[in-house]
């Protein structure tokens, strides 16, 4: 398939994996690469049973790529982001960044939730910077840095608003351009466009590319949108239903920047491949 434009339907292959199957290459250790080893995740449930969220999960990410992850409600895929960033601990298996086990919280690390979470009593740009606050950082610095972002997704000009005085979408751009304030080595993103109209969705789709390209900060995006996926990924897993497995995974080689459109257009059929998966696992 040839364009002048980037198409979204270039791929390298599927790989499908059962239980205890594991992505990770030999280079396991290179600088923010994210090795998840046979991980299972239980939570106790109100009865005082326990639910089994995540069961023999094993994937690898490696540096510098973005990868999306799809999968039916209640897979993990949330669960697991909160692994990754360490702020809920595993069952059992591990969790490896460069090499190192997680064991904590990650510092360096950005994560931008469903929500944006912003201070109602914090302007714009006291959002924006508050990761400096709360790491450090020196104050001056982080203003301009915050400045500079805000003016990269439209916001330049509304640093002294509130968070109440914008709409959903500008608020979830602010929510963005806060996680990337420390400049992380990775950056996490559970269902970040989830609460905002579909046209506003596509448009912070097309300005989160652009981020990401200007920025280069490797990403695991959690979505329900498998466009959205095609559109931003490098790489797609598809997660089992709970308890959480991976499936399989889905190379993306089209060039970035991408054109929206094709992802929807789907022209090689792999979102039809993924929605075929996902359908399987809804059949009883």
């Amino acid at each position: 398939m040839t364009s002048a434009r980037a198409v979204v339907g270039q791929r390298s292959g599927l790989r499908r994996f059962g239980k205890s199957s594991t992505t990770a290459p030999a280079d396991a250790a290179t600088e923010n690469a994210i090795d998840v080893q046979n991980v299972v995740m239980r939570y106790p449930a109100r009865d005082g049973s326990e639910v089994l969220a995540l069961d023999d999960l094993s994937m690898h990410v490696g540096p510098g790529e973005f990868v999306g992850i799809v999968g039916p409600s209640g897979c993990g895929k949330s669960t697991l982001l909160k692994l990754v960033a360490g702020i809920a601990n595993a069952s059992g298996g591990k969790l490896l960044r460069a090499g190192t086990e997680i064991t904590g919280p990650q510092p360096d690390i950005g994560f931008v939730f469903q929500s944006a979470t912003l201070l109602p009593w914090l302007t714009v740009i006291e959002n924006t910077t508050f990761p400096a606050r709360v790491l450090g950082l020196p104050k001056k610095p982080s203003i301009e840095r915050g400045r500079e972002l805000l003016a990269s997704v439209g916001l330049s000009g509304f640093e002294k608003q509130y968070p109440g005085e914008l709409s959903g979408g500008m608020q979830q751009r602010v929510a963005i351009c806060r996680a990337l304030l420390h400049e992380p080595k990775l950056l996490l993103m559970d269902e970040p466009f989830a609460s905002i109209d579909a046209l506003t969705r596509d448009r912070l789709a097309t300005e989160l590319q652009t981020i990401l390209l200007t920025h280069r900060v490797p990403a695991l995006f959690v979505t329900h949108s498998i466009p959205e996926a095609l559109f931003l990924s490098d790489r797609v897993l598809v997660m089992s239903a709970r308890p959480g497995r991976l499936l399989a995974e889905f190379t993306l080689t089209a060039p970035k920047p991408r054109v929206l459109e094709e992802a929807y257009a789907d022209p090689d059929r792999i979102g039809a491949e993924i929605r075929s998966l996902l359908s399987e696992e809804h059949q009883p």
